[in-house]
């Protein structure tokens, strides 16, 4: 494919961040004399409107960081530190020997493992599962860390996820940002929200912190972590009480409504749900009126509130809040949470040659149902076609435990790519005992990670200005094409380049062992990806248009019809899908879990804001920012403890241990302890301390359940080596 004509001194190049981030920014390359010289935003595309955060500038650094892999390497013994620099021909034999190998052993490719998740979330990256769909069963990683309880519980609610466009924030008269963090996480969308400030709209935040959104609400509640169903139902009540309920729309367009209402008026009452949630019963009526009054409002419900064991019933209840506003379907209004409508390509890098014939697409049922719940996050799918064998699929959420008991046969080869898991998973000691155990692990990554630090062959990966790519967002409705701007540094490959070598190599070694196609000209692949409906949707007849600029789906507002997804045509507050899944059938709030004897204070990890798990963490200025975790506690918790700003603290509970700095802030709770995750690049892993908790949803669309990562607690004590006798 020709390369973007060059602009002045410049030749530029047209990208997308694909990092798992809401805001998935357009960005231009600068590169002069085939180097890439800087990194700006792209002004046509709509969303991020040309501005980048922190991390994007910092793209350069990575590119040509010292540290960055050049070549395969590998190590022996492994975990030794002893590393070789390869061929890529020894590295993909070795690879290829072993898998064949393995089958011989088995008769089966299910010892073959894969741990894939988010580290790009473009299209073409999908290669990877395609490779190992190619060579039969195979173990996966279902499921998802991230999001999967409160896609259930909207799947329940409206039968689909549907978001809201960001952009139409603008509109909102009243803004409720419900454990979401935008002015760190995704500052694009802060700037919709300001702008609908400057006519007149009210901002709300409720978190258990006090985030740097917090401090710019017009209301803050702070509630105590896992209350956040209490506090939505509380509103529900007052709302009745006050004669404020949109019974118009709860009549013609719910379903379970009379059923809900009178749970709220046995078991519910304001006064409880200030108990519960820690706000005064004032507070809680306050929210209720604005949000019955101001119309349109819109409600913005972060990831974080579904990562309890109760999450996806928290979210239910804050759906039904939403209901009894009549606050969805209006434009500048609704419930914002994640969307995959810009997601409808047809993944065919995903499942390539698996026809009968070795060839196309599957017939029938395809792996990503998009008639039903698009899947394409979760890598593994849960519905494959007739005739096809299943695939051994352990939740990524309980991966490591999972591994160790999967048998017959065992696993015994690992894929890791696009991910970092002894930096992302809960218990991150049992992650490291299950590698050791394996015959060969292979990752795929820019740096040595934790992860890579514990493989026997790491293989170098591009950077997004070294592939050809499409990128969506889960959040806006842009779609933006990723040119190639440079050549690769070193020896780095492609997902797609790596998955077509090796499937070479194992069809040389061993004819037919692979049915991935053999064609490494990403247009061949991005020719395939399209179809009538996205075509339409972008209002584009080929991809390459998108060289000119990203384009906007046309997607209406959710909901704006009255008519749901759901099998009754309305908001299901009584939902019997999730009664036969087991569930509660309406959002009943469960209290949260209460701290067990010896560690008495709950641990919150929420995204560092120039971070993105330990994605960004290796060298550059990012890292200085915050060079080593620390472990934030309010100031009457550290004078209970005899800590000191800067002081070192033992943090322990029945998984590790950590001696972290303390920074002494009122921003948390008395009764819990932050530590931004992912942040850094050092050893240190704060989800050592995490058990591998499950939510109470995520099986019905992600099939498996999510993480409940702040289910975690720990004690701590002031560690040895402080000094004496601080004063604070």
């Amino acid at each position: 494919m020709p390369a973007s004509p060059g602009r002045g001194r410049y030749s530029v190049y047209r990208h997308a961040c694909p990092r798992n981030c809401y805001d998935a920014c357009g960005m231009l390359s600068h590169v002069e004399r085939g180097v890439l010289q800087k990194v700006s935003g792209d002004p046509q595309h709509g969303f991020s409107r040309g501005r980048l955060c922190p991390k994007a500038y910092s793209y350069v650094q990575q590119v040509y960081s010292p540290d960055r892999l050049k070549y395969p390497l590998r190590q022996h013994p492994r975990g030794s530190g002893h590393w070789e620099r390869i061929t890529w021909e020894e590295a993909l034999e070795q690879v290829a020997a072993k898998i064949l190998e393995l089958k011989d052993r088995y008769g089966s490719t299910l010892p073959v493992a894969l741990n894939k998740y988010s580290g790009n979330f473009g299209l073409l990256h999908y290669a990877v599962e395609g490779f190992f769909t190619s060579l039969g069963p195979t173990t996966r990683a279902a499921g998802s860390p991230c999001w999967s309880a409160g896609l259930d519980a909207c799947f329940y609610d409206f039968g689909a996820f549907h978001c809201p466009d960001p952009e139409d924030l603008v509109y909102s008269r009243l803004v409720i940002l419900w454990g979401a963090n935008p002015v760190w996480n995704s500052l694009h969308s802060w700037y919709f929200i300001q702008q609908a400030r400057e006519r007149g709209a009210l901002v709300v935040c409720v978190d258990p912190v006090i985030t740097a959104t917090a401090s710019r609400a017009d209301l803050y509640l702070r509630v105590i972590p896992g209350t956040d169903g209490a506090l939505a139902l509380g509103a529900i009540r007052c709302l009745l009480e006050e004669n404020l309920l949109d019974e118009t729309f709860l009549n013609r367009h719910t379903r379970g409504w009379p059923r809900l209402r009178e749970y709220i008026l046995e078991r519910v009452t304001v006064e409880w749900a200030a108990r519960e949630t820690g706000l005064s019963p004032e507070k809680i009526r306050d929210l209720a009126r604005l949000y019955a009054t101001r119309r349109p409002a819109a409600l913005w419900v972060g990831f974080g509130l579904q990562r309890y064991r109760h999450g996806g019933q928290t979210v239910r209840a804050i759906n039904a809040l939403a209901a009894a506003a009549g606050q969805l379907g209006r434009r500048g209004g609704g419930v914002y949470y994640a969307h995959l409508d810009t997601w409808q390509f047809n993944f065919y890098a995903r499942e390539p040659g698996c026809g009968p014939d070795g060839a196309g697409n599957i017939s029938g049922d395809p792996v990503l149902d998009r008639a039903a719940f698009p899947n394409p996050v979760n890598g593994s799918g849960n519905t494959l076609s007739p005739g096809r064998a299943r695939d051994r699929l352990i939740s990524i959420n309980r991966f490591w435990p999972g591994i160790l008991a999967a048998q017959d046969p065992p696993v015994k080869m690992l894929w890791v790519a696009c991910r970092n898991p002894l930096s992302q998973d809960a218990h991150c000691l049992m992650a490291r005992q299950v590698l050791e155990k394996m015959e060969l692990v292979v990752v795929a990554d820019l740096f040595l990670t934790a992860t890579a630090r514990a493989a026997d062959l790491v293989l170098p990966v591009t950077t997004p200005f070294e592939e050809w790519d499409l990128v969506m967002s889960y959040w806006h409705r842009w779609v933006a094409l990723n040119e190639q701007a440079i050549a690769p540094v070193g020896e780095a490959r492609s997902d797609l380049s790596i998955a077509v070598a090796l499937a070479r190599t194992l069809n040389r070694l061993a004819p037919g062992s692979s049915t991935f196609p053999p064609v490494e000209d990403a247009a061949w692949w991005l020719d395939r990806e399209m179809n009538d409906t996205m075509r339409h949707m972008l209002g584009i007849r080929d991809w390459r248009e998108l060289r000119q600029g990203p384009r906007k789906a046309a997607l209406p507002v959710p909901w704006a019809d009255g008519v749901f997804a759901t099998p009754s045509g309305k908001m299901e507050l009584y939902s019997r899908r999730a009664a036969e899944d087991g569930l509660p059938p309406m959002a009943l709030y469960v209290s949260p879990a209460a701290p067990p004897s010896g560690c008495s204070y709950r641990l919150l990890t929420p995204h560092f804001q120039h971070g993105l798990n330990s994605q960004f963490a290796p060298g550059g200025w990012l890292q200085k920012l915050y060079p080593e975790p620390a472990l934030v506690v309010h100031p009457r918790l550290a004078r209970e403890k005899g800590l000191g700003e800067g002081d070192r603290v033992r943090v322990y509970n029945d998984q590790g241990e950590l001696t972290l700095p303390v920074q002494i802030l009122p921003l948390v709770p008395e009764g819990v302890v932050l530590c931004y995750q992912g942040a850094n690049g050092t050893d240190l892993c704060i989800n050592t301390l995490v058990k591998p908790v499950e939510t109470d949803m995520g099986r019905r669309v992600m099939g498996a359940p999510g993480a409940a990562f702040f289910e975690t607690f720990v004690n701590l004590e002031p560690a040895a080596e402080n000094e004496t006798g601080k004063s604070f």
